[in-house]
C-alpha cells in the first residue's frame, strides 16, 4: 500500500497530491467510493460516492419472547448463535478458512481464545477436504460447524455435499447419518464482489434431497434460523447475505432460540400482488411494497420464504389465490433460478386463481459483474415496473 501510494504522489507532480488523501482514495475503494481526477495543476483528488447499496436495511420489531436483547450487527448475531452453541454442546466444533482468527467477516472472533483450539481451528485451503472432515465427524455424533468463507467457493465441496452429506442417511439405510452438519457460507452481492465474490448458489443444492438450505434476513433471523440448522437432524447449508453483516443492526436476544425452519413469513399483508424474496432481496421488496402503495395504490404482500429447501409451498399459495398475482425476485441469474421452482409450483396449483402470469425479477445470464453491478441486480425499480405491469394485465 505505501509503495503504491508513494508511486501514485510521484506520479501527480505538480498535483500535489498527499499520501493522506491517496491513502483515503485506496482504503476506500472497497466501500464503494469512485476516485475523480480533475486536471488543474494545483488541484486535489476528489472522491465521489456511489451508493454501492442497492436496498435500504429495515429492522424487524424488538423481539420480546426470548427474553434479554443486546444491540448486534449481522455478523455479531452469528457470532452470538455459535457462542452459545459451544457453551452448551460439548461437541460442537468450528472449523475452516482462517476461522480461528476470526474470519474474515470476523464472525467467530474471540471463540478460540474462549473455547480452546480444539474446538475452533483453521483448516487448510480445501473446501472439499473442509466439508469431509464435517461429515466424517458429524458421523461420530459430534456437531460440526464447517465455514466456506465464500459461497462462490463451495463448488469444490459439491461432491461432498450432493453425494456424500445429503445421501448418507439414506444410503445406510438410517444405521449412519451426518444430519448433525451445518455449512456455513457468506452469499450474494455486496456492491463490488464481482465474478467470485457475489454468486448466489442456492439453486444448485435445491436440486438435491436431503439437504436444507436456509437464508436469512436479518440478524434476529440469522441467529434463530442458525441454531434451528445446528439443532437440526439433517445436513443444512447457512447462506449469510454478506452485505448484511455490518449494515443491519437489530436488537437480538442474548439467550439462545429458534426460528423453525421451512416457514416462511409474511411480514407485510396485502390483496392485490404477492412479493417472495429471501436475504437481501427482502428489504428490496418492502421497499417496492411502499412504493406501489404510495404510487400506484396497489396492495402487496411481502412474504420472506427464508428456508428455500424444503420450501413453505402452503403459505406462498395461500397468499397467491389471494392476490392473484406473483413476484418472486433473487440475485441469482433467471434460468434455473429458485424463482423457477416456486413459479412452476404455484402455477399448479393457484392456476385458476391467477390474473396476471408469474413474474421473475432475477439476475441476468452472466457472470456476476463488477462495475455493472448496479445493472445487473434486480433493484427495486425493475421490481416495481414488473408490479405495474401485472396490475395493468
Amino acid at each position: 500500500m505505501a509503495a503504491v501510494a508513494r508511486f501514485l504522489q510521484r506520479s501527480a507532480g505538480s498535483c500535489k497530491a498527499t499520501i493522506h488523501n491517496i491513502n483515503s482514495v485506496l482504503l476506500c475503494r472497497f466501500g464503494g467510493v469512485s476516485l475523480k481526477l480533475v486536471p488543474s495543476c494545483d488541484s486535489h483528488l476528489k472522491i465521489q460516492k456511489r451508493h454501492a447499496a442497492h436496498f435500504t436495511f429495515q429492522a424487524d420489531p424488538t423481539p420480546t419472547q426470548h427474553g434479554q436483547t443486546q444491540k448486534m450487527n449481522f455478523f455479531q448475531s452469528i457470532t452470538s448463535a455459535l457462542d452459545n452453541t459451544l457453551a452448551n454442546d460439548p461437541t460442537a466444533v468450528i472449523f475452516g478458512e482462517d476461522v480461528a482468527f476470526g474470519g474474515v467477516f470476523r464472525c467467530t472472533v474471540g471463540l478460540r481464545d474462549k473455547y480452546g483450539k480444539d474446538r475452533v481451528f483453521n483448516t487448510p485451503l480445501c473446501e472439499q477436504g473442509i466439508v469431509g472432515f464435517g461429515i466424517g465427524i458429524a458421523v461420530t455424533g459430534a456437531t460440526a460447524i464447517a465455514e466456506i468463507q465464500f459461497a462462490d467457493y463451495i463448488y469444490p465441496a459439491f461432491d461432498q455435499i450432493v453425494n456424500e452429506a445429503a445421501k448418507y442417511r439414506y444410503r445406510s439405510g438410517n444405521l449412519f447419518d451426518c444430519g448433525s452438519l451445518t455449512i456455513r457460507a457468506p452469499w450474494g452481492c455486496v456492491g463490488h464482489g464481482s465474478l467470485y465474490h457475489s454468486q448466489s448458489p442456492e439453486a444448485f443444492f435445491a436440486h438435491c434431497p436431503g439437504l436444507k438450505i436456509v437464508i436469512p434476513r436479518s440478524p434476529v433471523q440469522a441467529k434463530g434460523l442458525l441454531l434451528s440448522c445446528i439443532a437440526d437432524n439433517n445436513p443444512c447449508i447457512f447462506f449469510e447475505p454478506k452485505i448484511l453483516y455490518r449494515a443491519a443492526v437489530e436488537q437480538v436476544p442474548v439467550e439462545p432460540y429458534q426460528t423453525p425452519l421451512s416457514q416462511a413469513e409474511v411480514l407485510r399483508e396485502g390483496s392485490d400482488v404477492t412479493l417472495v424474496a429471501w436475504g437481501t432481496q427482502v428489504h428490496v421488496m418492502k421497499e417496492v411494497a411502499n412504493m406501489a402503495q404510495e404510487k400506484l395504490g396497489v396492495s402487496c404482500e411481502v412474504i420472506d420464504l427464508q428456508t428455500i429447501l424444503p420450501w413453505d409451498t402452503e403459505t406462498v399459495c395461500k397468499s397467491v389465490a389471494k392476490t392473484g398475482r406473483l413476484l418472486i425476485s433473487h440475485e441469482a441469474p433467471v434460468t434455473g433460478g429458485f424463482a423457477s421452482e416456486i413459479s412452476s409450483t404455484v402455477q399448479e396449483e393457484c392456476f385458476l386463481n391467477l390474473e396476471a402470469p408469474i413474474t421473475r425479477v432475477c439476475g441476468y445470464d452472466t457472470p456476476f459483474p463488477h462495475i455493472f453491478e448496479p445493472f445487473y441486480i434486480p433493484d427495486k425499480w425493475k421490481c416495481f415496473d414488473a408490479v405495474k405491469k401485472m396490475i395493468n394485465y
